[in-house]
């Protein structure tokens, strides 16, 4: 089931990267596998996926050591990261997906050992209950960000809200590429910004339509 799910997946990343002329090569699968256990991960590897996605420290960490025969692997920490577990776990991944205050930026900078990868989370849509930096202080956030060298912001990350219609998807991701490709333009030594993530299982082609580089996939990979 997993092989065939993981080949649809490949082929709407292809279709959907067609109709804008990019290279599916440019967009990166990460497989999120907080919903399932350590076996089912590894049939994914043997599959050839090698980005997986984690939102609790401690089953990132436990899978990270039941898998390090695949030590290609890399890591990615999805959603809230409490500053009281960043000691544990900013050593342990290749990529934070949800950099979003000053404080949580002080404390990855106090306790990591080298350059961390970083998506800065920008709350386009607006929603109370999401995470996230609203648009018009994206700019302010990443400019306060140049003295952390422990911080690379490779990118943005953004969800659309789950009842979005189409249209109100592709206004969403448009708007972050806008705001990622304005950052990029600076050329900032600690903010590169080259990068998007967003699109999930229910909206990963819109995604990549507008621009996407990495999406998050778990419940279309399992279900």
């Amino acid at each position: 089931m997993i092989s065939e799910n993981l080949h649809k997946i490949q082929q709407e990343i292809q279709d959907s990267c067609a109709l804008v002329s990019r290279n599916a090569s440019d967009v990166c699968l990460t497989a999120v596998t907080k919903s399932v256990d350590t076996e089912t991960t590894r049939v994914l590897l043997e599959n050839g996926v090698r980005d997986c996605a984690e939102n609790r420290v401690e089953k990132l960490l436990e899978k990270k050591a039941a898998l390090k025969d695949y030590p290609d692997v890399r890591w990615h920490f999805i959603g809230n990261l409490q500053r009281r577990k960043v000691k544990s776990i900013i050593n342990e991944i290749d990529f934070f997906h949800a950099l979003d205050s000053i404080k949580l930026a002080q404390e990855i900078q106090k306790r990591a050992e080298h350059p961390i990868n970083c998506f800065v989370e920008v709350n386009v849509s607006q929603e109370a209950t999401k995470q996230g930096i609203f648009v018009e202080e994206v700019m302010a956030f990443i400019e306060a960000l140049a003295s952390f060298d422990k911080i690379r912001v490779v990118g943005l990350m953004t969800m659309a809200p789950l009842t979005a219609s189409k249209d109100e998807q592709h206004q969403i991701f448009k708007e972050l590429k806008r705001i990622q490709q304005q950052i990029a333009d600076l050329h900032l030594t600690h903010a590169p910004c080259l990068e998007t993530s967003m699109g999930m299982s229910n909206d990963f082609p819109i995604a990549i339509q507008e621009g996407a580089t990495f999406i998050r996939v778990g419940t279309a990979l399992f279900q």
